[in-house]
């Protein structure tokens, strides 16, 4: 398999460093030659740095972390250069040695953990810095700070790089993060919703087989047609916990919107629930922003499953839709006492009208809920605000 454009791009800065620091370490060798100076600093410390740059990621041992690889080759050189100071003979530090270090000082300050990035860029600039003493030792005019220039452009751009290097992280992480607590809220808003559903008409069922067994068809089949949502809600979760985004394999697009409303309502009461209403006033325009509709349709959704869960009782229950320009409001009335409830083990951790809360408050909206003025059932009023007044 050929490497995607991705591979081809970081592949190239590799590729175009192999071919930069393997000729300039050759320019060494021959400089040290034409000079007649010494080669065993050139032996000693290009041979230990480049492995330290090339050595394939894929290939290199545990032992060889990235303060290892950046440290010990810039320490190596100025012990060499203390060496040659000492011994007071002349040995060449040509191009090569000197790219090999800048290289060296970026990763360190780039890649090693904060700590480590300190002590392994001090090692490095302290290398660099020591440099000329290796083309004159002992020789009171030679200026170190002539090094200082690179050191510091590779120190800035290492640290220029690292910050953008945290930022992607940062993103990253905001984003699976967001990421999962939307999966959650479709985990919840979905399939809670159908499976909600499942168990009320299954409750029902076992009432009906003794006393009325020719309802059970009816039931039977919204049980079914329950299940079948449940079970598509789920496959996308997972799909999209797989990463499973192939053309066409995932609608990611709104999953709710003011026209599946209908079907909604009219799923909620089945043959055996409360009669399920929905009055939509003709001003609520089909084209509102994708937001608004959505956060309309789990707010209606979220509403139908707490009364199922928190007030079975009830006969009749409401959706209006209605819009003044500016926002749209959204009310979901039930008559129910709340006298008849599922089990505490169905009806869930109490979480959805907190997660109904974030979602229209980060619309700029207002959530109201509470019961009715004549003590006769709940109410849940969602204000959306559109934005912008639509013509």
């Amino acid at each position: 398999m050929s490497p995607g454009p991705d591979g081809r791009r970081r592949g190239l800065p590799k590729a175009f460093g192999v071919a930069l620091l393997l000729p300039a370490a050759a320019v060494d060798l021959l400089w040290a030659g034409v000079e007649g100076g010494s080669w065993w600093p050139q032996l000693v410390v290009l041979p230990i740095g480049l492995a330290a740059l090339l050595w394939p990621a894929a290939r290199r041992p545990q032992w060889l972390t990235v303060p290892v690889r950046t440290g010990v080759p810039a320490f190596l050189s100025g012990a060499v250069t203390a060496a040659v100071y000492l011994w007071g003979r002349e040995a060449v530090a040509g191009p090569g040695e000197l790219a090999v270090l800048l290289c060296l000082l970026v990763i360190a300050v780039r890649d090693c953990p904060v700590r480590w990035a300190v002590m392994c860029g001090v090692v490095g600039g302290v290398a660099l810095l020591a440099l000329p003493y290796r083309w004159a030792p002992g020789d009171p005019s030679v200026n170190p700070l002539g090094m200082l220039w690179p050191a510091g452009a590779a120190a800035g751009l290492a640290g220029y790089l690292r910050a953008l290097d945290h930022r992607r992280r940062v993103a990253i992480t905001e984003t699976q993060r967001s990421e999962r607590l939307a999966m959650a809220a479709d985990l919840h808003d979905f399939v809670a919703h159908h499976v909600t559903g499942i168990l009320v008409q299954t409750q029902v069922a076992q009432q009906l087989a003794m006393t009325d067994p020719e309802r059970l068809s009816g039931i039977l089949k919204d049980v079914e047609r329950a299940a079948t949502e449940a079970l598509t809600s789920m496959r996308r979760t997972v799909a999209l916990v797989r990463e499973a985004t192939e053309a066409g394999s995932i609608d990611h697009g709104p999953r709710g919107d003011l026209a599946a409303l209908p079907q909604l309502v009219e799923g909620f009461g089945g043959p055996v629930g409360p009669k399920a209403t929905l009055r939509r006033d003709p001003a609520v325009p089909d084209q509102l922003p994708h937001e608004v509709q959505a956060a309309a349709y789990r707010v209606v959704q979220e509403a139908l499953t707490n009364v199922r869960r928190h007030a079975a009782d009830a006969t009749e229950v409401t959706v209006a839709l209605a819009y003044d320009g500016r926002a749209l409001e959204v009310t979901v009335r039930d008559d129910g006492r709340g006298g008849t409830r599922l089990p505490p083990a169905a009806r869930g951790g109490g979480f959805g009208l907190v997660g109904l809360t974030e979602r229209v408050t980060a619309l700029g909206g207002e959530l109201r809920t509470g019961p009715r003025s004549d003590c006769r059932g709940w109410d849940i009023t969602a204000i959306l605000p559109v934005g912008k007044t639509l013509s």
